[in-house]
């Protein structure tokens, strides 16, 4: 995964979290629900990048690059 991925996913998690910390604070459900919604949608870009990488890796050993 690129650095660029790493810190947009960052963002975005962090981004989640502090919408969902502002909805709950104001009592706002649907700013709550948009951040846990980001935080998902970060979490699962992680693991598409991390599976990617894993993908790369293997095809590097069995081709012996």
């Amino acid at each position: 995964m690129g650095i660029a991925d790493k810190a947009s996913n960052a963002a975005e998690d962090f981004g989640g979290k502090a919408k969902e910390a502002a909805g709950n604070l104001t009592g706002n459900d649907e700013l709550a629900g948009e951040g846990k919604a980001d935080q998902i949608s970060s979490a699962i870009k992680d693991g598409v990048e991390k599976a990617k990488d894993a993908l790369g890796d293997l095809k590097d050993k069995l081709t012996g690059n």
